[in-house]
């Protein structure tokens, strides 16, 4: 008898976690602005709205693509986890780190904090990580259970992602990874050639609307769909730039002034010994542009600690690009996260989420709530999980 009440007190406890156990789905849509879905057809997320929560999420800055992956993926700001702008100068290793370069990229040296991937893995659950910017590197040693280089070919297609996606969730339960993070690199491509507003903008929008759309179709044909949490969002909005909105700053400055300048939104100029407040000095009161010393950047936007941020940063007005080359017009971003345009989306359905319209919030908050979705001790990091999840 005694051996029989032991054997229903196993059964009962495992099947009391198998309950518990919820899988996390989350997707990125590059560059999808958050208001996108009032602009443009999309029933698949206005049905994750409809179920769920909505919502658009604050970027960090600047707002720029690999910066605002690894801030969702770390819940630290750019300042914190060092990947402070898409290239930039770390003086320590003497070295330029650049997405356009593989091998710094790759290079752990300039990632800090701990990923949602190296918490997950640490803690014994399974992940699957498909070109999520920053799932290649080894950070603290380790990777993802299973991931894909984005700069491997020859790259899935759409709608072989899709089916990725998927496939993880087909598994059988002793394979099947509790989070899935995926990557697709639209609307953002369109929205730098088109701007946000262009037909051909709105053709991607809903292209991957229709995407996300078979993705939540997908899951909930799965036995165990009810315990399927699917988030949907973005790292930065996108914003129109005129013709001839040019900040020049090379013409401005004389050249043994200036060791580098990276990026135009912002831009950060690194500085010879001793000529920073020369290249200050010949910047202050340009038009269109805020210009800071590293250690004076507005406390709101968290940036200006970390030794890569540049001597001098000089962020341009929305619609402004701080380059000396006439600007030919088109969509960008980068910007303070103030601006409206920046925002970035947010949609998400499943057991943990109430049906709800909440307040924009940072995505450095996005790492606690999958921390807490998946039920791991976070590691240090600069969010919360957002009131009202």
């Amino acid at each position: 008898m005694k051996k029989l009440l032991i054997a229903l007190t196993l059964c009962l406890t495992a099947l009391t976690s198998m309950a518990g156990k919820h899988y996390t789905v989350i997707v990125s849509l590059d560059g999808f602005r958050w208001d996108y879905p009032d602009w443009y057809d999309t029933p698949a997320l206005d049905t994750l709205a409809a179920k769920g929560i909505t919502s658009g999420l604050i970027p960090s800055f600047p707002s720029k693509t690999f910066p605002n992956h690894y801030t969702l993926a770390t819940g630290l700001y750019p300042d914190h986890h060092g990947i402070v702008h898409n290239t930039f100068f770390d003086k320590v290793s003497d070295s330029f780190f650049s997405l356009a370069n593989k091998a710094t990229k790759l290079d752990s040296h300039f990632y800090g904090g701990e990923p949602i991937w190296v918490t997950a893995r640490q803690q014994g659950v399974k992940t699957s990580i498909l070109y999520w910017p920053g799932s290649d590197v080894k950070v603290k040693g380790m990777l993802p259970d299973r991931f894909l280089e984005y700069d491997k070919a020859p790259r899935l297609t759409f709608e072989e992602r899709v089916e990725g996606v998927l496939n993880e969730l087909r598994k059988p339960e002793k394979e099947r990874p509790q989070l899935i993070m995926a990557y697709f690199e639209q609307p953002d491509a369109h929205g730098h050639h088109f701007g946000p507003q262009s037909k051909k903008t709105r053709q991607v929008v809903m292209q991957a609307d229709t995407l996300m759309g078979m993705i939540y179709r997908g899951i909930q044909q799965l036995p165990f769909a009810a315990d399927v949490n699917f988030i949907v969002v973005s790292d930065h909005g996108m914003t129109w730039v005129d013709e001839g909105h040019q900040v020049p700053l090379k013409s401005r400055l004389k050249a043994e002034w200036v060791k580098s300048i990276q990026g135009n939104v912002p831009a950060m100029i690194y500085a010879r010994e001793g000529c920073t407040d020369s290249i200050y000095q010949a910047l202050r009161n340009i038009d269109h542009a805020r210009v800071w010393k590293r250690g004076d950047v507005p406390a709101y936007l968290h940036y200006g600690t970390n030794p890569r941020i540049g001597d001098i940063v000089v962020c341009p007005d929305g619609g402004y690009l701080a380059q000396d080359t006439p600007v030919k017009g088109g969509g960008t971003h980068g910007f303070d996260p103030a601006e409206q345009d920046m925002h970035a989306l947010f949609r998400a359905a499943g057991p943990d989420f109430p049906h709800a319209t909440l307040p924009h919030f940072s995505n450095v908050d996005v790492y606690p709530l999958l921390c807490k979705l998946l039920g791991l001790t976070p590691a240090p990091n600069d969010g919360e999980v957002p009131a009202g999840l």
